[in-house]
């Protein structure tokens, strides 16, 4: 077993204290019902998307990555390709690294100026549409609509112990820190936003997030510039 993996067995150590009552047993009819229209209404949108990625650049359409899910557990998300194919993450791990210090630069947890991201990925980064095809891993149940960012691996081996707290629920395509400034959030401020989501998780809470998520799109889309990317 790779250290990688062996980080996500320890993390469920530290998120099955603070699992209590975290069933929500809305959740999933929640995200089967908004995931499934989602993905129905959005289906024309992302296969235009999925021409324009093959058209812009070799490799293929669509990027595979091992995150970590609910209680530690691995699973495969998908997005749209937005870099160039077969490049490394070496310059992630290092931007990672340094956000989680508290280093970052202005883009968080992403390498500013990332010379991997393709012309049509800069478009789908900012506009988050190259999130579309993670609808199928919330109809699949490895993801919600809403919750945490899904963590990759590499990054739990900066976590605080707190930090576990945010896999007490499914991780989301948008969440809490999303709609609350994400545009150079350090890592503390956004995990506290993730802990603060999982202890007040409601039907309504979710519906505000999705409509607010939706807003920030439509404006992207339209050329605004409001802090998310």
């Amino acid at each position: 077993m790779s250290a990688e993996h062996s980080l996500v067995g320890q993390s469920s150590l530290y998120a099955t204290g603070v699992e209590i009552a975290k069933s929500l047993p809305w959740k999933r009819p929640f995200d089967l019902l908004l995931g499934g229209l989602a993905l129905v209404i959005s289906l024309p949108v992302l296969l235009l998307l999925m021409l324009v990625v093959r058209l812009d650049s070799p490799g293929p359409v669509i990027f595979a990555q091992v995150r970590v899910g609910r209680r530690g557990r691995p699973f495969t998300i998908w997005k749209l390709r937005t870099m160039r194919h077969g490049a490394g993450d070496d310059l992630h791990r290092a931007a990672a690294a340094a956000w989680f210090r508290e280093e970052g630069g202005p883009s968080g947890y992403k390498p500013d100026h990332d010379p991997r991201v393709t012309r049509a990925g800069r478009f789908l980064r900012r506009t988050s549409l190259d999130e579309l095809p993670q609808l199928l891993n919330v109809l699949n149940g490895d993801m919600s609509l809403v919750g945490p960012r899904p963590a990759i691996p590499y990054e739990l081996a900066h976590y605080e112990p707190w930090y576990f707290e945010r896999q007490a629920v499914a991780p989301g395509m948008t969440g809490l820190w999303q709609v609350s400034g994400r545009r150079g959030l350090g890592a503390p401020a956004m995990m506290a936003w993730d802990v603060r989501y999982v202890r007040e998780a409601s039907p309504m809470l979710d519906l505000r997030i999705l409509l607010e998520t939706a807003i920030s799109v439509l404006g992207r889309l339209a050329g605004r510039t409001d802090g998310w990317h």
